[in-house]
């Protein structure tokens, strides 16, 4: 293996990762930030008020996409299997 092929698939793995992890944080990250605001205007400072929703926006998020993101990562493996003989010289 050449450090040319290890970049490469260093590369991909940290796209597809991501691509993958990417919306579920966005999510959370908003919802956090909202959460955040609406405490602040309010003054109610509650840690489960931030918690339980960012925590079921998360795992919903998680639940919707979750076709996607199997595709994303099943491209990904099926793609690198499919390289192995080009590694391998």
């Amino acid at each position: 293996m050449t450090l040319e092929l290890v970049k490469g698939i260093s590369a991909e793995v940290f796209k597809t990762v991501l691509y993958v992890s990417g919306p579920p944080l966005i999510a959370g990250l908003v919802i956090g930030l909202v959460i955040g605001l609406f405490q602040t205007v309010t003054q109610i400072q509650e840690f489960t008020l931030t918690f339980v929703p960012k925590m079921l926006i998360v795992f919903g998020c998680i639940f919707i996409l979750m076709p996607w993101m199997s595709e994303k990562m099943l491209s990904f493996t099926r793609n690198l299997i499919e390289q192995i003989p080009f590694y391998i010289k």
